[in-house]
This record gives C-alpha cells, structure tokens and sequence, in this order.
C-alpha cells in the first residue's frame, strides 16, 4: 500500500500550542524584532482552539505579524523563497 504524499504533509501540521496533537488549521506568522530582519517570518502552528491563545501571546509581546488559513502557508513561501518557512 502506498501512502499518499499529499495527505501525510497535510497531516504534519500539528497545532505548536503545549501537548497539543490537533492538526493545525492557522499560521502564525511572526518575528523577534530584536533578533530577526524585518522581513523574516517564523511560523507556529495553531488549530482553532488554540488559534486565539497563541496570537495573544505572540501580540503582548509585539511579535504578531500576521494570522493565514494553513493551507495558504505553501504559497506564501513560493511567494518569498526564505519567509514564513524560514526558522518555523
């Protein structure tokens, strides 16, 4: 039986909120302004239940850049070789 390749990146993405194995349905784009370039996006991984908890941290502390459907992050990396994939 072979897997299907596109069914098992889709099932990678798990939510990065603690002990969490939900699969993720948001990306957390965000940056360190005191360690990374402004252009540079590292990326968590929220499903719904944790999207909001873990935007709210990542924004108290300035680091909130932008909130995308995971499905979109593929194309945001094809768009800007090195951003939201960079670091995640």
């Amino acid at each position: 039986m072979t897997a299907d390749p596109q069914a098992d990146a889709v099932g990678d993405l798990v939510c990065s909120a603690k002990g969490c194995r939900d699969e993720a349905a948001w990306g957390l784009l965000w940056n360190n302004p005191r360690l990374h370039t402004p252009e540079r996006r590292k990326v968590w991984l929220a499903c719904d239940a944790h999207r909001q908890s873990l935007a709210e941290f990542l924004e108290l502390r300035g680091f909130l850049r932008d909130v995308v459907p995971a499905a979109e992050l593929d194309r945001l990396e094809d768009a800007a070789p090195g951003a939201p994939g960079a670091g995640a």
